[in-house]
């Protein structure tokens, strides 16, 4: 734990001393409500929005939440956030954390290789379960910045302060697929997920700046 918090120290540290004194105009490729609403298999069943304590906590510069499905009748949840910079503290609220606050209880976690179109190698994400009362769900989320994908919280504040550096771009995006379980079958589940990651995965790149 004394790392961890070293580590974190040494990341602000380091985006305050060298980022803050210097503008980061880092537009949206395009912006996320342009996001198909067919893509592959998957068809979106309506359009979500966050409520406005929600929105106000987040503090992202856009972000898009909906509910998709496909013609087997497995049902999907998308919610991407994204956020220009992380100097003034904006930056994305893991689900580790947000879920339990809202009421969900982590039953099972670990980390996925999923193999996607247009990449050499799988890219890694996190995997939990998670459930409410009589409802469960698997979670499925990475953080993204441009062409690189990261499962863990740490090693993503790294590579923000590693871009600070090198870029002046603090850029980054969180990107979550919830997909519910029925009867149990979790497995049944994440094999729903991660089919809707394959299919949205290299049309969802186009939307990040380059």
């Amino acid at each position: 734990m004394p790392k961890l918090v070293l580590t974190a120290l040494l990341i602000a540290q380091a985006l305050a001393y060298y980022g803050l004194s210097r503008p980061e105009p880092v537009p949206l490729a395009k912006p996320l409500d342009q996001f198909p609403t067919e893509i592959g298999a998957w068809h979106m069943v309506r359009p979500l929005a966050m409520d406005a304590e929600t929105a106000n906590v987040l503090r992202a510069d856009d972000y898009l939440l909906r509910d998709y499905s496909d013609a087997r009748a497995e049902a999907v949840n998308l919610f991407v956030a994204f956020f220009k910079s992380q100097r003034a503290g904006q930056t994305p609220h893991s689900p580790k954390n947000c879920l339990p606050a809202s009421g969900w209880v982590w039953t099972d976690s670990n980390t996925l290789r999923v193999t996607v179109a247009g990449r050499a190698e799988p890219i890694e994400i996190n995997r939990y379960v998670v459930s409410k009362g009589e409802e469960k769900a698997v979670v499925l989320y990475w953080y993204q910045s441009r062409d690189r994908v990261v499962a863990n919280e740490f090693k993503a504040a790294k590579f923000v302060a590693w871009d600070a550096l090198r870029y002046n771009r603090t850029d980054t995006a969180l990107v979550r697929v919830v997909a519910p379980v029925a009867d149990g079958r979790a497995d049944s589940a994440t094999a729903a997920g991660v089919d809707f990651i394959q299919d949205f995965f290299a049309t969802l790149r186009a939307f990040f700046p380059a």
